[in-house]
């Protein structure tokens, strides 16, 4: 199969985002894409820069709604599973940043929501955001298990850990990650990696790239393999369709070779 990570940058205002983003999974599908990944809040200007601004609430909807529906109907049509990200409105008072994970006839299967909610400069998340309530759900499309770790959640392995043991074959990671976050930049990649060898799955990351505020998203979306290898990665600061192969039985071959999960010691430390 094929997976393509859509590094991002936004428009300007949103139509003309999604424009862009419902004719890039054309071009994925032309290019043989099963799957496509969307990065972090990719469709708006990224507003969690900015702190406690509470016309940035009218900026949420539902989910399904609007966006989502617009998603499903081109994921259905090109039969591409597809994963976005949109700042949902699930009740009154009541906001999330959320995955709605879509199957290839372009049915809703489920919705993750950011877990592990972040607070720092360029990232006032804990205003706008309640934390996720949605643990870690695993979603069986058509072309395998995938489960979400969005953005802040890539920081902990209990994340791909909980993912792992339900038994996801793909994470996908959209994200929106800037050179403001630069003391980890060098663990940029290294962390991901290890996430993926720890639990021998794929990993795939969409990141956001461009200036956008006071924000530089610096892109290089990558796909990292159950190995921790790295077999894709995009440019910096550009936008681009990243496309990798992805073998599913590379899994089983590498869990026979080194069998992680198997000697994991719940007897010691219990299960997440």
């Amino acid at each position: 199969m094929k997976v393509a990570c859509a590094q991002f940058r936004h428009e300007g205002d949103r139509e003309a985002s999604l424009a862009k983003a419902l004719a890039w999974m054309r071009q994925a599908k032309d290019q043989g894409a099963d799957l496509i990944v969307f990065p972090e809040l990719a469709l708006d200007f990224f507003f969690p820069q900015v702190r406690a601004e509470a016309g940035y609430f009218d900026w949420s909807e539902p989910i399904p709604g609007p966006t989502t529906e617009r998603f499903q109907s081109a994921a259905a049509e090109l039969g591409l599973v597809t994963i976005i990200n949109v700042f949902e409105r699930a009740a009154p008072g009541r906001y999330y940043d959320a995955s709605p994970v879509i199957d290839a006839d372009g049915t809703l299967l489920g919705v993750s929501r950011m877990l592990h909610i972040c607070e720092e400069p360029g990232y006032n998340e804990k205003y706008y955001y309640w934390p996720g309530d949605t643990g870690w759900p695993v979603y069986e499309t058509r072309v395998g298990k995938i489960g979400v770790a969005i953005c802040y959640d890539r920081h902990y392995p209990e994340h791909f850990r909980a993912l792992a043991l339900g038994g996801a074959e793909i994470v996908v990671v959209p994200t929106a990650t800037s050179t403001s976050e630069q003391a980890f930049k060098n663990v940029w990649e290294i962390e991901i990696q290890a996430a993926a060898v720890a639990n021998q799955i794929y990993v795939a990351v969409a990141n956001r790239s461009g200036v956008d505020g006071d924000l530089h998203f610096f892109g290089e979306s990558f796909v990292a393999d159950p190995a921790g290898q790295v077999i894709a990665r995009a440019g910096a600061d550009s936008d681009e369709l990243l496309l990798a192969d992805v073998d599913l039985g590379r899994i089983e071959e590498v869990r026979r070779h080194v069998p992680f999960l198997r000697d994991l010691r719940y007897d010691l430390y219990g299960r997440i």
